[in-house]
């Protein structure tokens, strides 16, 4: 697997350069989270940070390369949305008769 240094910017990792492994496309994961446990009966707490490119060469515009931004809301949450899960619980609907 490659790897790719990759600067964190905002939040506890301000600062902070990090191997990230790259995924089948070269790219960085889109989120990267950072769980930190509990102490003194407080709850964990999830760092997120968001992929966002660190900017474009002046000449071609080409990208440079990733820079991970501390989200503070985290991670967005998103249903899934298949075909066959509808309001009716997966059944399929009936036909209507014409007429």
């Amino acid at each position: 697997m490659r790897s790719e240094n990759t600067p964190f910017r905002g939040g506890p990792l301000d600062g902070r350069v990090l191997p990230i492994l790259l995924g089948p496309t070269g790219h960085p994961p889109k989120w990267y989270e950072v769980p930190v446990p509990a102490h003194d009966g407080h709850p964990p707490t999830l760092y997120t940070y968001r992929r966002e490119p660190s900017g474009y060469t002046k000449r071609l515009r080409l990208q440079r390369g990733w820079v991970y931004q501390y989200a503070p809301e985290g991670r967005e949450r998103r249903e899934l949305r298949w075909p066959w899960s509808g309001p009716s619980g997966g059944a399929p609907k009936a036909a209507e008769p014409n007429g």
